[in-house]
């Protein structure tokens, strides 16, 4: 079947022909397994496809560069879709690391597995169960997306696909590093001057998440399509600064975001800690007294609305909000300008232009 020329069909259907063979190659191991590639398959249900869309600009913005369309190929939604399947996994591990409960409206992998040891009447510890299922999870679909992307690359020349792998490498490096980088600072926070926790959060969303979302998938797909050096640099030039608007999007959407729209509880990030930019700028604000009372709350799992609410507005009426989301404006102003002196395919820009809006102007 060829390839649908809409990035998220494509993406879909070839995640939905890649599970079926995956389902098929464990049907002999029995209910057991079957229950973890099921869980593996939910993993892969709902999201926005960011990442896999930005791997298909970033293709389509070189294979195009010198005029004309450039068909979807195998190997570029392969791709598209293995990174669709590592996020998967970053997620099945960050919600075991934040011990969060819901993931896109549903519970997260790890509360699954723990009910359904429940259901099954098996003996131990449930939640126990469901953590170290989802460990294992999260491992079978890291695994999965190399198995993905291995396959894809069979059908690209050499010099292409070594770049494409030297690219999904450093990617994979960068947000395991960010990974820790983002748990440490809960921790490592007080042991550094006020004045550079900004300056550490930063560097926090740059390898968490403005590499692995968007400027890597960007690279990865450029790759594929064979891209020079110049454009390497451009879409770099673009990918970095978007992606760091793109997480202080989030991180706003995790204080102030609508449940009923990012399938997470409101103030989420407070309850687990996260020492974003928007608590960094807070905490510059306040004086010694009303930063160690925001100190005691932060990272508190127990916090009730009242609290989460108190904790919102202090964020607010130090103009915090207020600075993290002009900053979202400047990255994403830094990104745009980027994009009119590049030697990248015209209807490309558009959908990366597109793009760029969809990663920082959301409610999800």
């Amino acid at each position: 079947m060829s390839p649908s020329t809409d990035p998220v069909a494509a993406i879909s259907q070839r995640l939905d022909t890649f599970v079926a063979a995956m389902r098929k190659s464990t049907a002999d191991l029995g209910a057991e397994a079957a229950l973890l590639v099921d869980a593996g398959a939910t993993a892969l249900i709902g999201g926005k496809r960011l990442r896999g869309r930005f791997c298909i600009a970033g293709y389509r913005a070189v294979a195009e560069a010198g005029g004309g369309s450039a068909p979807l190929t195998d190997d570029v939604v392969a791709a598209a879709a293995a990174l669709e399947i590592f996020h998967a996994a970053a997620l099945v591990h960050d919600d075991v690391i934040d011990n969060s409960d819901t993931r896109r409206g549903r519970p997260a992998a790890h509360r699954s597995l723990e009910a359904s040891h429940v259901r099954s009447g098996w003996v131990g510890d449930a939640a126990a169960f469901g953590r170290s299922g989802a460990i294992l999870l999260g491992d079978l679909l890291v695994a999965w997306s190399d198995d993905l992307f291995e396959e894809g690359l069979a059908a690209a020349s050499t010099r292409r696909s070594r770049a494409a792998r030297a690219e999904y490498a450093t990617m994979r490096r960068d947000v395991t590093i960010g990974q820790f980088l983002d748990i440490a600072e809960e921790s490592a926070f007080r042991t550094e001057a006020d004045v550079r926790h900004a300056e550490r959060a930063l560097r926090v969303a740059s390898y968490k998440s403005a590499r692995y979302s968007v400027q890597q998938p960007l690279a990865i797909g450029a790759a594929l399509a064979g891209a020079e050096a110049p454009q390497r640099d451009a879409l770099a030039a673009f990918g970095h600064p978007l992606g760091m608007a793109f997480q202080l999007r989030d991180d706003v959407l995790g204080v102030f975001g609508d449940e009923a729209q990012t399938g997470k509880p409101s103030g989420d990030d407070l309850r687990e800690g996260k020492r974003t930019v928007l608590i960094a700028f807070a905490r510059e604000r306040l004086d010694a007294p009303a930063r160690r009372d925001l100190d005691a709350l932060l990272g508190d799992p127990g916090l009730d609305a009242g609290q989460i609410a108190g904790l919102q507005r202090t964020i607010m009426e130090t103009g915090a909000l207020d600075r993290v989301e002009a900053l979202i404006v400047d990255y994403a102003r830094s990104a745009e300008s980027v994009l009119s002196d590049a030697d990248l395919g015209h209807d490309a820009l558009g959908e990366l232009r597109d793009l760029a809006r969809a990663a920082t102007v959301r409610t999800t």
